[in-house]
């Protein structure tokens, strides 16, 4: 079929055409679309029935004729050319270079596709990632193969955070390859340039692979971005035995390109006018995260998404939630604050974080400390609440004590500048300075050997 031209083009709607009198087309099968002034397009086999195929076009669809448009079905899926040369380089959201660099040719070619990791092939995540950014680190920390999701707002500064994380993020010992792939899904033109000019100024782009899908670019681009994203990583981590960072935003445009899909195909919407595959499709894409048994890389993913105003139980967010391994929550309270980066550690939460903390990861005394700052921050935080209704003063000695530690722990802890990079013994040290007015009985979530071996108590705590 490879080599016939159908002009059986049928409807177009939207992003989508649709071929009759197809017999044979598969599903994820890529075709050639050839306009009547002599254009060339790409697209993709969404769906097929009965002779007809629904094509899902990369680019826009303008200048398209239901009686002069030829479609050419090449009998392959969606291959991307792999390489180590894609480290240091920038691509848009179809895999072509961005930076004026030549086109990655390589004989090695892999399907964009993919495909979740069996199960049974998954060693189990252990190892920690320093991102040099204490609430992650201290708090929720990133374990290699972990999927960890950043839930941020329209507004917040979700963008430094990610550019901050791959900049800094290493694994300790530093003895093994590490390497990032970055992949911006609809950001502006500004965007774009803030990225590039961050990696290069930090010097991290030679181990970084930047694929940069622009507001501006066709929404159809959107789906594949992330794909390439991947494909890329899998290709570093089980090739060429790196430790692969892989960082998405913004999920959230990436799902809108889905629920255009589904409106294009006249399909009966789910929650707010998503798909209702939209689970399916998002674990198509969290669970290529991980590590292999017998391979020595491994894919650790940092989706970033934007909760459509502020919604934790919207959709994406939610859906994401089920899929992966806890999620790092932006506040916005905290960013009225001035707090940089507005991480808040209560409603976030690292479900791996025990598996990679802890002597001969991090430090011996991390899950007790980690507590001790939860139990803190809770009841400074409750003692604040209180004293915005009686006043300071009328609060007692114990209350002010953790209001103290509440206040110090967002603005020494949480609070860091855009170049900080904390290694996890600051980040550590910083959590005892932070307890160092309770008493002994007041950190009675850490066992009295570590208190009395890295407290640093300004007063003496009792029994």
């Amino acid at each position: 079929m490879s080599g016939v031209a159908f002009k059986t083009l049928s409807k177009i709607a939207g992003p989508l055409i649709f071929v009759e009198g197809v017999d044979n087309a598969a599903y994820g099968e890529m075709v050639e679309i050839k306009l009547p002034n002599g254009e060339r397009r790409q697209g993709q086999v969404l769906d097929t029935r009965q002779g007809l195929a629904v094509v899902q076009v990369f680019g826009p669809t303008l200048g398209m004729t239901t009686s002069g448009t030829s479609t050419k079905f090449t009998g392959e899926t969606a291959m991307m050319s792999v390489s180590d040369e894609m480290l240091g380089r920038v691509f848009d959201g179809l895999g072509n270079p961005r930076d004026n660099g030549p086109k990655i040719v390589s004989k090695q070619k892999v399907d964009l596709v993919g495909s979740g990791i069996n199960p049974y092939a998954r060693e189990e995540p252990s190892e920690f990632i320093q991102t040099g950014m204490s609430n992650i680190d201290g708090m929720n920390t990133l374990v290699r193969g972990q999927k960890l999701p950043i839930f941020s707002g329209s507004g917040l500064p979700h963008n430094l955070l990610a550019a901050q994380i791959a900049r800094q993020a290493k694994v300790l010992g530093g003895s093994e390859n590490f390497s990032v792939v970055f992949a911006a899904i609809g950001i502006t033109s500004e965007e774009s340039n803030f990225f590039i000019k961050q990696f290069e100024e930090s010097g991290a782009l030679g181990r970084t692979a930047l694929f940069l899908n622009l507001s501006s670019d066709p929404s159809m681009e959107r789906i594949l971005t992330p794909r390439l994203a991947l494909t890329t990583a899998e290709f570093l981590a089980y090739e060429r035995d790196m430790h692969v960072l892989v960082i998405i935003t913004d999920m959230t445009n990436y799902c809108e390109a889905l629920r255009e899909i589904a409106a294009a195909r006249e399909e009966v919407p789910g929650r707010r006018g998503y798909p209702g595959y939209m689970y399916t499709d998002l674990s198509s894409l969290y669970e290529r995260a991980g590590k292999i048994k017998g391979r020595h890389g491994s894919v650790t993913q940092i989706p970033i998404l934007t909760m459509p105003a502020d919604d934790i139980t919207h959709p994406i967010p939610d859906l994401t939630g089920y899929i992966t391994e806890g999620q790092i929550v932006m506040s916005r309270d905290l960013h009225r604050a001035d707090i940089h980066p507005p991480v808040d550690v209560l409603t976030s939460l690292s479900r791996l974080m025990n598996q990679g903390i802890g002597k001969g990861n991090t430090r011996e005394d991390h899950r007790g400390l980690a507590d001790q700052l939860y139990a803190a921050y809770a009841q400074g935080k409750d003692a604040r609440s209180l004293a915005a209704i009686v006043g300071e003063e009328a609060l007692s000695d114990l209350d002010k004590k953790f209001l103290k530690v509440a206040n110090n722990f967002e603005k020494k802890f949480v609070n860091q500048g855009m170049d900080e990079n904390r290694s996890i013994e600051q980040t550590l040290d910083i959590g005892w300075e932070l307890l160092s007015d309770l008493s002994d009985s007041e950190m009675n979530r850490i066992k009295p050997e570590f208190i009395a071996k890295y407290g640093k108590r300004t007063t003496k705590g009792g029994t």
